[in-house]
């Protein structure tokens, strides 16, 4: 799942795409709503819709993809990056029964948090929530992972870096403590820089 998630996967040579073919994985590339280069709708329709409807354009693929006979239901992975890791958390906490397992790449884990340390204006608040606004901070929490550690079934792996200047390290270091005390599968790999 590609990150931003105002951001999109092109054709053309991936790195990441090609070390997992050549090693037989089916790599499906989604531009779900929210996704930019599509015109300024398309991207508007993954307003609020963390956790929603840009999810359900993932989960909407991965039946396509069974369906078509390219992927075995029982074998599906969710990764990704940023907003990407983001997605593969919420797959593996809001869906837990579609993924066998989960790879998240410094996603965040806790959006009101995430929220607050970006401006208050602007594409964070009008996408994600207003911090400030209690109606906002429900939803944002009913969004987050981290809140729902212990609906997680299936191994997930989370990578992150001590220093990333995008999401702090303690969305990471915090999901991994909530999935720990659930007593749930997790494996953890830190950048230190």
């Amino acid at each position: 799942v590609h990150g931003g998630p105002w951001n999109r996967d092109r054709y053309g040579f991936n790195p990441e795409v090609q070390f997992l073919a050549n090693r037989g994985y089916a790599v499906l590339q989604i531009n779900f709503r929210g996704s930019s280069g599509y015109g300024r709708a398309f991207m508007d329709a993954g307003a609020g819709e963390f956790a929603g409807r840009m999810q359900d354009d993932l989960l909407d693929a991965v039946e396509w993809a069974v369906a078509e006979g390219i992927a075995d239901r029982g074998r599906v992975a969710i990764m990704g990056a940023s907003y990407g890791g983001y997605a593969a958390l919420v797959g593996l906490t809001s869906t837990p029964e579609v993924f066998a397992c989960g790879i998240d790449a410094f996603g965040p884990s806790d959006l009101e948090s995430l929220v607050k340390t970006r401006p208050r204006k602007g594409i964070f608040s009008r996408f994600v929530g207003d911090w400030q606004k209690p109606a906002d901070v429900a939803r944002m929490k009913e969004k987050s992972p981290r809140h729902h550690a212990h609906r997680v079934v299936r191994p997930v792996l989370i990578i992150y870096g001590a220093e990333d200047q995008r999401v702090d390290l303690e969305q990471s270091t915090k999901m991994i403590e909530a999935l720990q005390k659930a007593g749930k599968p997790v494996e953890s790999y830190s950048f230190p820089d």
